[in-house]
């Protein structure tokens, strides 16, 4: 299956998250690797099955973030993306929280997947964790001296949960830049996980390049329409799960009522 038609412009492709529970070496970690195995592919499976087009595995559970990951965490994420990678035939990405690029890619030559999200691609942002740093030219060129240029990289432009260090900075700078540093296609997000993108900062972000765009955040049942009218993709999680509990597993009927919204 070739990943670049799949998530193509105007496909109105939907992913869906696979949040880890806490990994070992982080605060929430709750004593079982087994336990996070087994609800990582209980949920791609359940996504598969309620008709996603697609899987991103994450280790959401591990707040607070760091910007990279440690060892633990790198390995015990790398065998769940193993285990969903086994379990589904839909394709199947990495996003290791909060920008572990290197780990994102490595996890999915190794394993396998088609694609890695990364968070912070072009931009300086600030997080409750410190500052981060543009990491555009590092991953494409580890990602090309790896042998991995079938891997796509989705790559966020002023994400959630973070601030601009540059506020001057436009999100269609931001875009344009993503795109002339060779992202395969560009994640646009509310401020936080659950909040509505913009459609006006979609609508922006794709009149300046001809890459898919993604609605990164707060895509639901209620909205999903009018969000991939605009959207190539979405990339959907928390309105997945019952409550909206980013710890709770993933719902067949909230995916099924979600997808509706496309007619499917």
């Amino acid at each position: 299956m070739d990943i670049r038609e799949v998530f193509g412009v105007g496909k109105q492709f939907v992913i869906g998250m696979v949040h880890c529970l806490p990994l070992p070496g982080t605060t929430g970690y709750g004593g079982s690797v087994e336990k996070i195995y087994a609800q990582a592919v209980q949920d791609a499976l359940t996504l598969e099955e309620s008709g996603v087009d697609a899987v991103i595995v994450e280790n959401m559970g591990d707040s607070p973030f760091g910007v990279a990951m440690d060892l633990s965490q790198r390995i015990a994420l790398a065998v769940a993306t193993q285990k969903v990678r086994d379990a589904v035939k839909i394709p199947v990405g990495v996003d290791a929280a909060f920008c572990d690029w290197e780990a994102s890619l490595t996890t999915a030559c190794y394993t396998g997947c088609q694609f890695v999200r990364i968070p912070v691609f072009v931009d300086t942002v600030e997080f409750y964790g410190g500052f981060i740093t543009p990491c555009a030219r590092e991953c494409m060129r580890y990602r090309h001296l790896m042998g991995m240029d079938h891997i796509m990289v989705l790559a966020d432009v002023q994400v959630k949960h973070t601030n601009m260090v540059l506020p001057h900075v436009t999100v269609e700078q931001s875009a344009k830049n993503a795109a002339d540093c060779g992202a395969d296609a560009i994640i646009v997000t509310g401020s936080a996980i659950g909040m509505e993108t913009p459609i006006e900062m979609i609508q922006r972000v794709k009149k300046v390049v001809k890459l898919p765009v993604i609605a990164g955040s707060g895509v639901n049942a209620r909205n999903i329409g009018e969000q991939l009218k605009i959207a190539d993709g979405a990339i959907i999680g928390s309105s997945l799960k019952e409550g909206g509990l980013l710890s709770n597993p993933i719902s067949g009927q909230l995916v099924k009522e979600v997808l509706a919204g496309l007619g499917r």
